[in-house]
């Protein structure tokens, strides 16, 4: 990707004003790839906004201590999309996926850039650094970073790039998981990430009610298709319940693929506006194409949809029924 990497210093070498964004509701593997790319820049003497159509997720605060990332409002940041220099899309190449800032986006005159490794990309960008190779959007920065200069690498970007090869890798259990990823991570290691701090913030700083909601959803949980998918719901009840939200249930649907035989794992998701559908698998099943199906999309093994019509009850057998067309 060096041409790529090529083009891009000359964007950061041209351009002072930069705005970052990523796709709604984002995982840390966004929100790392964000904050160091905003500090790396902040560094190279450029003016950086970070606006999401989200807020940041509390687990993922302990990386913008200073709380550069803005949750996005028209009123206050259109014209910071609208004058910008340059765009640049982390973790999405859907400019769909940035929802509330994407007609802003679109109309900007800013040379518009996106960083990520999902497949089946949407034209709207004039440079595109995609690599569905990688296992985390954090990789593909840290290559980015590490073609400018060995500098690149302080530890307050070597910990956000941590936190969001960690987690995209599921704790480097996932198929991406090689032996060139690791001699990343130990380059990350050595430039001062701190993995023991960050496992912490990410996966051990739950509340007790979020615990709570774990157990209610755990208890809906169903074999179908033979025992080769299960699938969990969770009910804006259950939120309502235990004084939780969305956010809370982050890596509730890896539960599924913890069954003995089941190949496909599906979560049903009970929100204002519709209902969000997560689809996981095993091996060679492509869940990320049965997500394209009800409007979704993702990674081969792991992909979301949301669905602003229907209900958990239409859609479920729906989604099942679809579901055993793909297990091998």
């Amino acid at each position: 990707m060096q041409n790529e990497f090529d083009e891009f210093r000359q964007i950061v070498e041209r351009c002072t004003k930069f705005v970052l964004t990523t796709h709604v509701n984002p995982d840390p593997d966004a929100i790392g790839s964000e904050i160091a790319l905003a500090r790396f820049l902040t560094r190279l003497g450029k003016i950086v906004a970070v606006l999401n159509h989200s807020a940041n997720p509390a687990y993922c605060s302990f990386l913008d201590p200073q709380s550069i990332i803005l949750q996005f409002d028209p009123l206050q940041h259109a014209n910071m999309v609208l004058n910008a220099d340059a765009i640049i899309v982390v973790d999405a190449n859907q400019p769909d996926r940035i929802q509330s800032l994407k007609p802003y986006v679109l109309s900007s005159k800013a040379t518009k850039v996106c960083i990520d490794h999902h497949p089946e990309r949407m034209p709207f960008a004039d440079l595109y650094i995609v690599d569905e190779d990688s296992a985390a959007t954090g990789e593909i920065l840290y290559n980015l970073f590490s073609s400018f200069d060995q500098g690149s690498l302080t530890p307050d970007i070597a910990t956000p790039l941590y936190v969001a090869i960690m987690t995209d890798t599921g704790s480097f259990r996932f198929p991406k998981t090689d032996a060139a990823l690791h001699r990343i991570i130990a380059d990350l290691l050595e430039h001062g990430a701190d993995p023991v701090r960050s496992y912490n913030h990410v996966y051990e700083q739950g509340t007790a009610d979020r615990t709570k909601l774990l157990g209610n959803v755990l208890a809906s949980l169903q074999l179908a298709l033979g025992g080769r998918a299960a699938y969990m719901i969770v009910t804006r009840e259950m939120f309502s319940g235990t004084g939780t939200s969305e956010e809370d249930t982050d890596n509730f649907i890896n539960y599924t693929l913890s069954i003995t035989g089941v190949q496909i794992g599906l979560m049903f998701t009970e929100l204002a506006e519709g209902v969000k559908v997560s689809f996981r698998s095993r091996g060679d099943i492509a869940i990320n194409k049965l997500a394209q199906e009800f409007g979704g999309n993702g990674h081969k093994n792991a992909a979301g949809a949301r669905i602003a019509t229907g209900t958990i009850e239409t859609l479920l057998p729906l989604v099942l029924e679809r579901a055993q067309a793909y297990l091998v």
